[in-house]
């Protein structure tokens, strides 16, 4: 398993108390928006109808994390922080929320792809940037005409989205990965789960997407290990449609999934979805909404803090259970 460079003890301390601050806020933002509507509900109040929207392109640059391509009836996400190793910090965030919501109200757009510029997808959560970001909350607090890139909560799509991943896809990434609806990676993918391994909580979803997907004890022995995992391993647990030999193989099949998509009758592919949406989304529910509280219980314990000491040292960590 490749490893995250040693850094300093201090900065990695700052980063890690200031994800433990953050981390909870980016489960619960779904979970307030669906209280919120909730309580509109109860009151007889409707939501006005969402107005369309137009996508508009972004040319990838050294200043811009999320490139936008339009191609006919497809939209092209790129993740571009190639320097970082794409890692997501909440400008990242934010402006995935913000593309997504656009693509899904632009009537002339039917599929979307979501891809890695770069030698990697995403190695996760950038927890030094959300560290500078602690004390303004989640990411999404305040924003209008946003989607949950994680895609639970109220604000989910309503139109489909195909993953394109490459080299390393690790935690918060492999839960963007499992919240697509269709998935392609390239042979030189790595998988990863592995905050139980440096005493944290893969709380982005996929206790309850990676189960659903791989099965329980496909996921566990992945989640309660920390092991990494490859494309073929993937496409043997069923989280993955389709192994491309490069990672441009990976991003033309998923582009050419995407047209095919496109191709079909839009209102039957959102029936479909919603559809299949209705069967699901019910019983994981709860599991989603209790994803904040289980994030703040965890970070507040000895076993995050050796964790952390753990990876600063360059030592294998010795938990307690405390």
């Amino acid at each position: 398993m490749e490893k995250e460079p040693v850094v300093a003890r201090r900065d990695l301390m700052k980063a890690a108390a200031a994800a433990a601050a953050m981390a909870p806020a980016l489960a619960a933002s779904s979970a307030l928006a669906a209280e919120q509507q909730q309580g509109q509900a109860q009151q007889g109040q409707s939501a006005p109808a969402p107005q369309p929207t137009t996508l508009a392109e972004v040319a990838p640059a050294a200043d811009i994390r999320l490139s936008v391509e339009r191609r006919g009836q497809v939209a092209l996400f790129g993740l571009n922080r190639p320097e970082a190793q794409n890692r997501i910090d909440p400008e990242t965030f934010q402006a995935l929320a913000r593309a997504l919501y656009d693509y899904d109200h632009d009537p002339s757009l039917r599929a979307a792809v979501l891809f890695g510029h770069g030698d990697h997808f995403s190695r996760g959560i950038d927890v030094e940037a959300y560290r500078a970001a602690a004390g303004n909350g989640s990411p999404l607090a305040g924003f209008t005409r946003i989607v949950n890139p994680l895609n639970y909560g109220q604000a989910q799509r309503s139109k489909p989205l195909i993953a394109a991943v490459h080299g390393d896809t690790w935690n918060m990434a492999h839960e963007l990965f499992l919240a697509a609806d269709i998935r392609v990676a390239a042979a030189n993918t790595n998988f990863g789960q592995d905050e139980n391994a440096h005493g944290r909580f893969p709380g982005g979803g996929s206790t309850v997407r990676f189960v659903r997907e791989a099965g329980w004890g496909n996921a566990m022995r992945y989640m309660l290990t920390g092991d990494h995992w490859g494309a073929e391993e993937a496409y043997r647990m069923g989280t993955l449609q389709h192994v491309a030999e490069t990672p441009e193989a990976a991003l033309s099949r998923a582009v050419e999934i995407a047209r095919q998509v496109a191709a079909c009758a839009p209102l039957g592919v959102q029936t479909t979805l919603a559809s299949a949406h209705l069967a699901i989304d019910g019983p994981e529910a709860e599991a989603f909404s209790k994803l904040g509280a289980q994030y703040s219980g965890l970070y507040r314990t000895q076993d995050f803090i050796e964790g952390v000491r753990a990876q600063a040292e360059g030592r294998p960590p010795v938990f307690h259970g405390n």
